[in-house]
């Protein structure tokens, strides 16, 4: 579905992604792990056009998606939940979803998605005609995702969905993205709480200064001594 091909992207003279090669299959749940620095986000927003990539190719679907504005990156299929939730806080729950619906049509199917986020966080149902900037901080997280769903989209990015919450809240939003996944869509995710995503994800890939520098099957890296000494505290 997703293919990255000596992706190089950056900020000033500052080299980001140094040759990236990358590929998500369709169906599939991949994690980026690595330390901070490593390149990870860097390499979400290039995807999502919110970079701009210096060299390579980013092919979604057969297409080559390089160089297309945000917005087109959105309607060909891809939906970016960032670092930080980033929701409009002084919309209510119901217009932030609603915001992640803009460039779509379909009403009645919008409706029924409305309602598929509704089920995943029940919370938002309640809480839907509440300004989203008093929400706690995993309700916010649960926002983030419900509005980027709301986009219909064929691959979801997330950026560090349990960053800052409690580990019952993490917990539940990981387990609730391995849901979204299992329903058919396709998840690219950042993600710090290495063993947690290693326990949700089918592949994954290590980066370390812009670079891969290991990839496999998730249940292997969480087993390979280099990763559990990096990123699971050796246990």
């Amino acid at each position: 579905m997703l293919r990255l091909e000596g992706l190089r992207a950056g900020y000033g003279p500052i080299e980001a992604l140094r040759g990236l090669d990358l590929e998500v299959q369709e169906g599939e749940l991949v994690c980026l792990l690595g330390a901070n620095g490593a390149g990870k986000s860097s390499t979400l927003r290039a995807i999502s056009g919110l970079l701009r990539a210096r060299a390579g190719r980013i092919v979604f679907g057969g297409r080559d998606i390089h160089g297309l504005e945000p917005s087109a990156i959105l309607r060909a299929g891809i939906a970016h939940c960032p670092e930080g939730r980033r929701v409009f806080p002084h919309l209510t729950v119901e217009e932030n979803l609603a915001m992640g619906a803009y460039v779509r049509r379909d009403r009645t199917a919008v409706a029924e998605d409305l309602d598929r986020v509704c089920a995943h966080f029940p919370i938002l149902a309640e809480r839907r005609r509440q300004a989203a900037g008093t929400l706690s901080g995993g309700e916010q997280q649960m926002l983030a995702i419900g509005r980027a769903l709301m986009a219909r989209p064929r691959l979801l990015m997330l950026d560090e969905p349990s960053l800052g919450l409690a580990p019952v809240l993490v917990d539940l939003i990981l387990q609730t993205i391995e849901d979204i996944n299992k329903e058919g869509t396709t998840i690219l995710m950042v993600e710090q709480n290495a063993l947690a995503a290693l326990g949700v994800a089918h592949h994954a890939y290590v980066l370390e200064s812009g670079r891969i520098k290991l990839q496999g099957p998730a249940a292997d890296l969480s087993r390979n001594d280099e990763v559990r000494q990096a990123y699971l505290g050796g246990a």
